[in-house]
């Protein structure tokens, strides 16, 4: 019982009392195959996002000893438990470099697992993804569950056709059965295909990844058309921090999910903000 409060109460910082999530991912330094430049001001990006609504800022835990300062008190931390080896030419491998006792030491309000299917690595990554699960139980620790394709390095089309919209499904579902408390995957390539994945969680709540780098208007229209499949917000890395404004576009990312502006309005409003530039 006691673990169950434990991690009702965490649910409630990371799935703010709108009932969404706003999740910046400045983990890529765990995950990227190329050191990506704007990561280097770590406190700096994390002010910005937490400045533009997000309410869940996602890092390792290198990271929080020198981003922590840029927490606001209702900032939530999700701290990530694996990183990614890249052999060339083959399958990227995930392994755990953090314990789920280390989030709770750090105040996390959650962990996060990247899941990386198919292989001659897909046992191992199933047995880690059910310790996880079983873990965050025990200590009453919420558990966000990255169901994506094995790299997201690429554009969704490349990966789409690469690995198939029923890899996406099954590793949501995969995630769901494991004890996932939230999901987070890829966008599919249309909102009727996001819809399926939504479905395939079976009420557990499911945020859309940013993916790789994307027009504003683009990011903002997969965010609204993901909102009205049934997601309850994102988890953006690339497109906040890569950003030339990583506030604003953060901003209109929270118009979109907390007050349901449509795509074009929050992209309108981001154009103004920035003078023009889109």
């Amino acid at each position: 019982m006691t673990t169950k409060v434990g991690k009702e109460m965490r649910l409630k910082r990371v799935i703010d009392p709108v009932g969404v999530s706003v999740i910046c991912a400045l983990d890529h330094g765990m995950t990227s195959p190329l050191f990506l430049e704007p990561l280097a001001a770590i406190e700096e990006r994390t002010r910005e996002a937490v400045a533009g609504g997000a309410n869940v800022i996602m890092m390792s835990k290198g990271m929080i000893r020198v981003a922590q300062p840029a927490f606001s008190p209702t900032t939530s931390l999700a701290l990530l438990l694996s990183a990614s080896a890249s052999p060339e030419g083959g399958r990227p491998q995930v392994v755990q470099i953090a314990e789920v006792e280390e989030a709770l030491t750090l105040g996390a309000d959650s962990v996060v697992l990247f899941t990386a299917l198919g292989g001659d690595t897909e046992g191992g990554m199933i047995e880690i993804l059910a310790d996880v699960g079983r873990e965050c139980a025990l200590l009453g620790m919420p558990f966000i569950a990255e169901a994506e394709f094995p790299t997201t390095y690429a554009t969704v089309e490349e990966l789409k056709q690469q690995y198939g919209f029923e890899y996406l499904r099954r590793n949501v579902r995969l995630c769901a059965e494991l004890g996932a408390d939230i999901v987070k995957t890829n966008w599919p390539g249309d909102p009727e295909s996001f819809a399926k994945l939504v479905e395939a969680a079976s009420g557990i709540p499911v945020v859309l990844a940013g993916g790789s780098r994307l027009s504003d208007e683009e990011l903002l229209q997969r965010m609204e058309h993901a909102m009205a499949a049934g997601a309850i917000g994102c988890s953006v890395g690339r497109n906040i921090f890569m950003h030339s404004s990583p506030e604003a576009i953060t901003r209109a990312l929270s118009r979109v999910i907390r007050e349901r502006w449509s795509a074009e309005k929050a992209n309108e409003a981001l154009v103004a903000e920035l003078g023009g530039r889109s």
